[in-house]
């Protein structure tokens, strides 16, 4: 079982910056691939970005490749996002998710975080 939670969400404006984090419990994080989704109202769940166990692979969404990273830290169980250049078309409630498999599917994940709301105006 592994819990997730993230934080680091907010209000900023068209190309500011935030740095998401996603704390896990439990001893196996090391062993998951983790990826961030997005959902903003009206529309379907997101892929945005996943990095595989050993944080040595990532993949993004074209729309925010080369603006986002991933990144984790096994030692202290937490993945992050950081988003730079911040467009209006972000906005989004950003969920982490935890799968066996380094997936763009959000079917493959088995275990969520609740999400935390970015906003970004114009």
């Amino acid at each position: 079982q592994v819990q997730l939670v993230e934080s680091g969400g907010g209000l900023v404006q068209a190309g500011g910056s935030l740095r998401l984090s996603c704390a896990a419990s439990g001893r196996t994080f090391s062993s998951y691939a983790m990826g961030w989704f997005r959902q903003a109202p009206g529309k379907e769940r997101e892929f945005v970005s996943n990095i595989n166990s050993s944080g040595g692979t990532a993949y993004y969404v074209d729309s925010v490749r080369g603006r986002f990273t991933i990144s984790r830290d096994n030692a202290e169980n937490t993945v992050y996002l950081q988003m730079n250049s911040l467009k209006p078309e972000d906005t989004a409630v950003y969920y982490c998710a935890a799968s066996r498999l380094l997936a763009r599917y959000w079917a493959s994940y088995n275990y969520w975080g609740r999400g935390t709301q970015v906003t970004v105006s114009s």
